[in-house]
């Protein structure tokens, strides 16, 4: 594929990927890499979401009035989320292909399945900060293996009963932080090209158009509508990673 096919190609996911990170607070980089692994591969996609990632995540993270109140509750799940990414990047170019899709849908799947059909976990504030540091660990290291910040971090958002705009925000603060913690170890381990960082940034563009439009539909929808739209999302996602993954085995 000519280059200005795969420019052209690339600005229609991030369109795609920001409408449904407008709608639900996330899925811009896990669907964009999906896409883009197609034409790009895993690595060069993992590069190229970072900008686009970075940005809309700063204005998610921002956003909504609450973002004192969320750091301190949040911390040591960010913190941790954050410092282990360089754990999954050290891993990645050891894996065989597939194996970290396949890892990741299988366990979007997992969550989304008991949720479609009415199940939730409600975790405690007893055990939110225990419960929160182990997530920001396999989050963290999921993140550096597959350039996906969602599991299990919004597993974890969702299930210590946040609002709909303080779970969007709370997600914007774990993406955001998990961005740059992913590009600075993608630098470190030599797989951060300055071509494809060009390229990333010119995708900003068709992401925000994205995100603006997803959050207009957003704003339409009940709390119930909402999560049902969050878990159909997820278990969308994970199937086609899973199956994406399994090819690639």
């Amino acid at each position: 594929m000519a280059a200005i096919e795969i420019l052209a190609f690339a600005g229609v996911v991030f369109v795609l990927a920001g409408i449904v990170k407008g709608v639900t607070g996330f899925g811009l980089p896990t669907l964009a890499l999906g896409l883009l692994t197609l034409v790009t591969g895993h690595e060069a996609a993992m590069t190229l979401i970072l900008v686009p990632s970075f940005v809309t995540n700063l204005w998610q993270a921002t956003t909504g009035g609450q973002l004192l109140a969320l750091l301190r509750r949040l911390w040591p799940f960010l913190f941790t989320a954050t410092v282990c990414v360089w754990i999954g990047t050290s891993v990645l170019t050891e894996l065989p292909a597939g194996t970290a899709d396949t890892l990741l849908g299988a366990l979007l799947i997992l969550y989304a399945v008991p949720g479609l059909f009415g199940m939730h976990v409600r975790i405690g504030s007893r055990r939110e900060t225990v419960t929160g540091a182990a997530a920001g660990i396999l989050n963290g290291v999921l993140t550096g293996l597959t350039g996906s910040f969602t599991v299990p971090g919004v597993f974890f958002l969702q299930s210590i009963g946040l609002g709909r705009d303080q779970l969007v925000q709370g997600m914007g603060l774990l993406f955001l932080a998990s961005t740059l913690a992913l590009a600075v170890s993608l630098s470190g381990h030599g797989l951060l090209a300055g071509t494809q960082t060009v390229t990333s940034a010119a995708m900003v563009i068709p992401a925000l158009a994205g995100v603006w439009l997803g959050s207009r539909i957003r704003r339409k929808l009940t709390d119930r509508g909402f999560r049902t739209v969050v878990l159909v999302v997820l278990f969308s996602l994970g199937a086609y990673l899973l199956i994406a993954g399994l090819l690639n085995l």
